[in-house]
């Protein structure tokens, strides 16, 4: 859907950041409102639109600030095909990545916090626009990471735009103002998109608007 349409608020009631006005989210059969807090993190991987990492170190801020032992924070910095780009860095994992992570660039923000979603393995991850400020090589590594995720029998939700990242999907929810306005599978969903806004051909515009583009 459109900037606005509320895809990202959707991600946010999706693991508890926010509470609907009306209605509810639902896991497992249970209201969110009901879990622990502390119990439903582990179940859920969430990777914002906004990436916020902590004051720490890149390994740090993968284990989401807890004891960790060092074997699962590579591991999931390896589920999100993010370890050689964090060998790279100055000390590996124990880069101070500066407050904010101001130290990094918005991609190696964006992988680092793909591997914190997918940190010890949660069923459920969450990804908001994953590559918005990635290159071509954290594109690849982005889809890679999909593709294991997918793999592994996770349930994965990712807003894209991109035909890269809808490729990987089984389903496609398309919103407007708020609003579901068509969810099925992927192919049937785009082909309705594809008829609904056909693209328009210079030879299929009226005269004025060639002009205009011309």
């Amino acid at each position: 859907g459109p900037s606005g349409a509320g895809k990202s608020t959707l991600c946010r009631m999706l693991v508890g950041l926010m509470q609907p006005t009306d209605g509810e989210v639902r896991l497992d059969g249970t209201d969110l409102r009901h879990w622990d807090h502390l119990q439903l993190g582990s179940h859920l991987g969430y990777l914002p639109q906004d990436v916020e990492l902590f004051s720490g170190t890149v390994g740090e801020n993968i284990a989401r600030m807890a004891d960790a032992e060092d074997n699962e924070v590579t591991q999931a910095a390896t589920t999100a095909h993010a370890h050689h780009m964090i060998q790279r860095l100055p000390d590996g994992y124990s880069t101070e990545i500066g407050d904010g992570g101001l130290r990094l660039s918005g991609g190696q923000r964006q992988r680092i916090g793909l591997a914190r979603a997918v940190f010890r393995s949660p069923p459920m991850v969450v990804l908001d626009e994953p590559n918005a400020n990635l290159d071509q090589i954290g594109e690849s590594a982005l889809a890679d990471a999909v593709a294991e995720l997918k793999r592994q029998g996770k349930l994965l939700l990712i807003v894209g735009h991109r035909p890269s990242t809808l490729a990987h999907a089984d389903k496609v929810l398309v919103m407007k103002d708020g609003m579901a306005v068509m969810f099925g599978p992927r192919d049937e969903v785009l082909k309705v998109l594809t008829e609904v806004t056909p693209p328009q051909r210079p030879d299929a515009l009226p005269d004025d608007r060639k002009s205009k583009e011309a």
